[in-house]
């Protein structure tokens, strides 16, 4: 049986996020993360004009622009590798795992402790649709229907 992933609302607005990489694809991470949690951390060498853009209007958003390091992990609860080296998103996979801190990386979904979901905003209602990694065109047809019901 695939391994199936159980959805869960949680409240990050407290929570120290650690995102590693400075992409198009970390951008988009910190985008859906914006609208719920305060305490972003951005670290990466260089950073795209996605985040460029994303960070000046930010709030409760840092960015460091250096090579991230394991010291980058001291008290944070959830991590987001999302770097353009497999070797960097596994060692911040197998630290996080050691630190017990949830983490997701950008370029492989087993290595995942949790999965982002699409996400539909309307006014009060969140609605987060996902398929453990496995649909992501399923996912994306079914948040253009919901969106579209909402309306």
């Amino acid at each position: 049986m695939e391994k199936m992933y159980f959805p869960m609302f949680v409240d990050i607005s407290d929570k120290k996020i650690l995102v590693v990489g400075g992409g198009k694809i970390a951008a988009r991470r910190v985008q859906t993360i914006l609208h719920f949690a305060g305490d972003i951390t951005v670290v990466s060498p260089e950073i795209c004009r996605e985040m460029q853009s994303l960070l000046a209007v930010a709030k409760g958003v840092r960015i460091l622009e250096r090579e991230w390091s394991s010291e980058d992990l001291e008290h944070v609860q959830i991590v987001l590798a999302a770097t353009d080296k497999k070797e960097i998103n596994i060692q911040i996979v197998r630290l996080c795992r050691e630190r017990q801190i949830l983490v997701n990386t950008a370029d492989d979904k087993s290595m995942c402790d949790f999965y982002f979901p699409s996400i539909i905003r309307k006014e009060d209602i969140v609605i987060g649709i996902g398929s453990s990694g496995n649909s992501p065109a399923k996912v994306k047809k079914t948040r253009l229907m919901l969106e579209e019901a909402l309306k």
